[in-house]
């Protein structure tokens, strides 16, 4: 019994050690699993993607589990800042590091990619972009009447700034769009799929939106990392003077907050669609609420945007998702402008 608290207590003593605290794969604050096959310290969520990989990865509890003097002897001479610049030397500038709040098939397929497939050791020669941004595949599209997912063809070309698909029926591309204005996003509950990804673009003043999903969890991820790689060309090219950790966060975001809200008040002349959002010593404000003297018929709550030339007035499914609208704005707000 005194040996088993007293190695729990060395591994715990670990835990505290530089790049230990946090886990090895999402960041995760909480690292109380851990791979004595690879010598790093995890968290619960990943410690699941790692049972499925016995091959590579086995996995113990730093406080339920018996540990055995040799296994505490190969942690202590490992750890995840040894994992890392093992496992991590390469990792491309535009291949997206998921975090704990990712979907599982991104976590999932990081975690493959570096023990498993070994893709960013220090042997690996590095993909140019506009290599890697040019693919060619297949995708299940939802169609936007029907609702329904149909097999189509996607080509992706970094060299030619877009990203086309097909129909079965045409053989002169449906879509063509211009990475300047693609951005894409794991969607996996809004488009009900584990491997579901939207990709945004903008086209004729408005934007749009597919809907795609793959079978396979590598097949998606890597094309979302070849969307990215492609992004990652242009802004190189376009904006050669600007710093790479400036360029990193403009390859492809997450939306803040995405919902439907019903908008009242005049049409907009331009831009339909769109409201610029500033900072409050501008004159932007965000209200609870409907103005003076504006009337609904419908009793549902409001939203109030203010800006310095006019203001947007939007209505809430319900008093959730005014609360939750309200509180992203107020970040947007919050946030500083950057040139």
């Amino acid at each position: 019994m005194m040996d088993r608290d007293r190695n729990k207590s060395l591994l715990l003593e670990l835990l505290r050690a530089p790049g230990n605290e946090r886990c090895a794969d999402c960041g995760a604050p909480d690292t109380e699993w851990a791979s004595y096959k690879l010598g790093i310290f995890i968290c619960l969520n990943c410690s699941g993607i790692h049972r499925n990989l016995p091959q590579i990865s086995r996995v113990k509890s730093l406080r339920l589990d018996f540990w055995e003097n040799d296994l505490i002897e190969f942690m202590k001479s490992h750890g995840n800042l040894c994992a890392k610049a093992k496992y991590e030397a390469k990792v491309p500038p535009y291949y997206y590091i998921p975090q704990s709040k990712d979907c599982l098939v991104l976590r999932e397929q990081w975690i493959r990619a570096k023990y498993e497939r070994e893709e960013f050791v220090a042997t690996q020669v590095c993909q140019d972009p506009c290599s890697a941004g040019s693919r060619e595949g297949f995708l299940w599209k939802r169609g936007r009447e029907s609702r329904h997912f149909q097999k189509r063809r996607f080509i992706l070309s970094a060299g030619e700034g877009v990203m086309k698909y097909y129909t079965k029926e045409s053989k002169s591309p449906k879509a063509i769009i211009s990475i300047e204005t693609l951005n894409a996003m794991f969607q996996t509950e809004k488009i009900k799929h584990i491997h579901g990804l939207q990709i945004t673009y903008h086209t004729d003043g408005q934007t749009r939106n597919l809907f795609v999903y793959h079978e396979s969890g590598k097949e998606i991820v890597d094309w979302f990392n070849a969307i990215r790689a492609a992004r990652y060309h242009y802004l190189r090219t376009t904006f050669p003077a600007v710093p790479e950790p400036e360029l990193i966060p403009r390859i492809t975001r997450n939306y803040i907050k995405e919902g439907y809200m019903e908008k009242t008040g005049p049409k907009d002349a331009f831009e339909q669609g769109r409201v610029f959002i500033g900072r409050t010593d501008e004159g932007y404000e965000v209200r609870a609420g409907f103005p003076q003297g504006v009337q609904v018929k419908k009793r549902k709550p409001g939203i109030t945007v203010v800006t310095p030339t006019r203001e947007f007035v939007f209505m809430c499914e319900n008093d959730r998702e005014q609360r939750e609208w309200i509180d992203a704005l107020n970040g947007v707000l919050a946030q500083p402008l950057t040139g």
